[in-house]
């Protein structure tokens, strides 16, 4: 049976675009690493204990997707910063906001949650349990 992700790829226009919002913005950190199989540099944006893979939309690690392609994910984060102070820190970054404080339902329970996108596009939410 499955019992966790390990990690998710996604596939970027710019990774040095999208690095800057992951780690500028959410507070993720880069991780530059040689894969076992001695090939070039990947990079991964890494918080807890859990990791995004990027791939070049123009040269995608194999294997990949059937169509990997950018702006196609959503993806949601919990985080323990109040929706509230997210607000604050997409205005800062000139990151507009989808929506704010909606109410979801996550795998763990329910959620309040804040939507923006990426520079490729996906669509992010970042959420606070509220039970």
């Amino acid at each position: 049976m499955i019992k966790s992700i390990d990690h998710v790829v996604l596939t970027a226009q710019d990774t040095d675009k999208t690095s800057q919002f992951y780690c500028g913005v959410l507070g993720m950190t880069l991780d530059r690493f040689m894969p076992v199989d001695s090939s070039s540099e990947r990079l991964a944006l890494c918080f807890g204990c859990q990791k995004i893979n990027l791939h070049q939309a123009f040269s995608p690690y194999m294997p990949h997707a059937q169509n990997p392609i950018s702006g196609v994910v959503d993806t949601c984060f919990f985080s323990d910063t109040t929706i509230e102070e997210w607000i604050k820190i997409f205005i800062q970054y000139s990151i507009s906001v989808e929506e704010r404080l909606i109410a979801k339902t996550g795998a763990t329970g329910s959620l309040c949650s804040i939507y923006v996108k990426n520079s490729d596009g996906n669509l992010i939410e970042v959420s606070n349990l509220t039970s």
